[in-house]
Parts: structure tokens; C-alpha cells; sequence
């Protein structure tokens, strides 16, 4: 039977076969943390401790799977167990919407993806995800929580991008598919002489704005609602960031893409991808190779991509001087290339 001080008791000493069967159930680990991420437990919890039996009536919960998830809890480090109640550990607390720099957004996503990795063996059996839910529009809650999950990944890495990619060659920078604005922040932030338009759904742009105003950086950006795939591109910008974008979409459609990339971008401007890119083995960088069976469950035609198949793509469109300028294994690797 797994707990998880038989984990830790033979995470030294143990043979390969345990060590194996100790990653197989990390799912275990895993799916306790996205349930209790998904019933809110480390927000109603922060500053606030509670019994299981008040939580449970709280949520509406069964008293007794309360109070066995709230204990699998302690035992993963993420919740004290005192007199008083339960209440977040400081490693629980990253869990809670109270939290400044709460990951909360990106744990919800990643419980989302619950049901469409489950549809992996049919996947790959069949090619088509029979659980994957097709998404025609995102309410407004599931968009936010896309959307902070967004800038939950991308605002620890964005100001390093920034400064690696020698952006003070530009002065205008064009951010497709922005979000909330993460990366034009970072940019604008390492070149304070840069002004930028963020493009992106119109219902994202009240969280772009709200965020660039906190930033106190609105007035140097122009925010353009619009649909990439269905709309030309806003023009007057010598720089265009294409972040985490080419994944979700087949050849065909990144091909599209990069033609109306160089019909909005000012002559001698460039174009900047950021995204996972994969060596010819197609097997480095590891998460790579994880996010190509992301893609395979819940796109139509998404994948991660080689360099040669980038440059392919972006040399069809009209781009040259393309190259691989920098490589990483959190998805920060970086293809440039140049409108003539």
C-alpha cells in the first residue's frame, strides 16, 4: 500500500523497480493537491483555520473525505494539523488567492487538463481525443483562470527574455496574444524608451489594461482587441513577440500566422518566437516532449516543433536571417527572424 513515508523510506536506498513505481504514483500526490486547489480549501484556510467538520459544512463537503483529504494534506507538507484546525503551511499558502504571488490560477488549468490527459491511450490509439471538450468560447471565469495562468508561468521568466533577446534594437513592440500583458511589462520595463500594442480577445483586454495600470506602464501601450486567426495584425511595429503561440497551432496554421506577421511588421523588423523548441531527436527538451502530448490531447493539430520546421514555416512567409538564438528547458527557447 502507498503512503507517502514509504516513498520517502526507500527514495534512498531503493531499487529501480521502486524508484519507478514511486514516480507511477506521483498522479496520486498530485490529484489530492487539484482537488483541494479546485474546492478553494488553502484560500478558506489562509489566516482563517478551520476542523474538517466546519470546512465540510462550509463547502458542502462529506465530513469524512473532508477530513481524510485535509490529513493527506498535512502529510504533503501543504496544511498544519493543530487543536484549532487545519491552516496553510507556507508552501500551502502559494495555494491561496490571498497570496501575492499565489500559483493557485496555474494549478486550476492544470486540474482542467485533468480529463483530456486521462484520454491519452485512446489518443494515441485512435488520434483524436474522445475527452477532449471542445471549447468554442471560454466563459469569463474559465478565460481569467486561463489568463492568470497564464501570467503565473510567464512572470518569473519574462524580464529574463527580455533582457536576452537585445530589445533596445526596437522601439515599437507588437505582443500577439499578450494576455494580461506579462511580457509587454517585461519589455517595457528593461527599455524604458519602447512603447508596444498588445493584441489580443476583446475580453481580454479589461485584464491587460488593469494590469498595465497597476504597472503604471498604460500610457505607453496601445491594447487592440482582436482574433489572430480571423483578423489582420495592428501595423507600425518593428518588433512582434509570438510567446507560447505556435504550439497550439498545426504547420498550416503557423504558416498563416507568420504571413500576417510580416504583412503588419515595418520593413527591417523582427520577429521574436518564444516556445518550446524541440533538437532534431525530438526528444530534448524533456518538457518538450510532455508538452507535444499536451498538445496532442487537447488541440486539433498543436505540437512542439523543431528548429528546421520553424525555420521552414517562418522562410515560406517571407522571413530570413533566421536563427535559434537562445535554448532553455522551461520553455524559453527563442527563434528570431527578420522581415527584409
Amino acid at each position: 500500500m502507498w503512503s507517502p513515508e514509504r516513498d520517502r523510506e526507500v527514495s534512498g536506498g531503493m531499487g529501480q523497480a521502486e524508484r519507478l513505481l514511486a514516480e507511477v504514483r506521483e498522479f496520486l500526490k498530485s490529484r489530492v493537491i487539484l482537488t483541494a486547489a479546485a474546492l478553494d480549501m488553502f484560500t478558506i484556510l489562509h489566516g482563517k483555520p478551520a476542523t474538517a467538520r466546519e470546512l465540510a459544512g462550509r463547502l458542502r463537503l462529506q465530513p469524512r473525505g473532508a477530513a481524510r483529504l485535509l490529513d493527506c494534506l498535512v502529510t504533503l507538507g501543504l496544511l498544519e494539523k493543530r487543536s484549532e484546525g487545519y491552516s496553510p503551511t507556507s508552501s500551502g499558502e502559494l495555494l491561496s488567492s490571498h497570496h501575492p504571488d499565489t500559483i493557485l490560477p496555474m494549478v486550476l488549468h492544470l486540474n482542467s487538463l485533468w480529463d483530456s490527459w486521462s484520454g491519452l491511450t485512446d489518443t494515441v490509439r485512435r488520434g483524436k481525443n474522445p475527452r477532449r471538450a471542445v471549447i468554442r468560447e471560454r466563459d469569463t471565469k474559465s478565460l481569467k483562470a486561463f489568463i492568470g495562468a497564464m501570467h503565473v508561468v510567464g512572470r518569473s521568466l519574462a524580464a529574463e527574455i527580455a533582457a536576452s533577446c537585445e530589445a533596445g534594437r526596437f522601439s515599437r513592440l507588437l505582443d500577439i496574444g499578450g494576455g494580461s500583458g506579462t511580457y509587454t511589462i517585461a519589455f517595457l520595463k528593461k527599455d524604458p524608451k519602447m512603447t508596444a500594442v498588445l493584441f489580443d480577445l476583446k475580453r481580454v483586454i479589461p485584464m491587460a489594461r488593469a494590469r498595465l495600470r497597476a504597472e503604471g506602464l498604460l500610457t505607453r501601450v496601445k491594447l487592440a482587441a482582436g482574433d489572430f486567426y480571423a483578423d489582420e495584425l495592428p501595423s507600425g511595429c518593428n518588433l512582434a513577440l509570438l510567446s507560447a503561440i505556435i504550439h497550439q497551432n498545426s504547420p498550416a496554421e503557423n504558416l498563416a500566422l507568420f504571413r500576417k506577421i510580416r504583412r503588419a511588421l515595418e520593413p527591417g523588423g523582427a520577429l521574436l518566437i518564444r516556445d518550446h523548441i524541440m533538437d532534431e531527436s525530438r526528444t530534448n527538451p524533456p518538457a518538450g516532449t510532455l508538452f507535444a502530448l499536451n498538445m496532442l490531447v487537447n488541440t486539433d493539430g498543436g505540437d512542439t516543433y523543431t528548429f528546421a520546421e520553424v525555420k521552414k514555416g517562418l522562410e515560406r512567409a517571407g522571413f530570413m536571417d533566421v536563427r535559434l538564438v537562445r535554448t532553455g528547458e522551461r520553455m524559453d527557447c527563442l527563434v528570431e527572424a527578420r522581415k527584409p
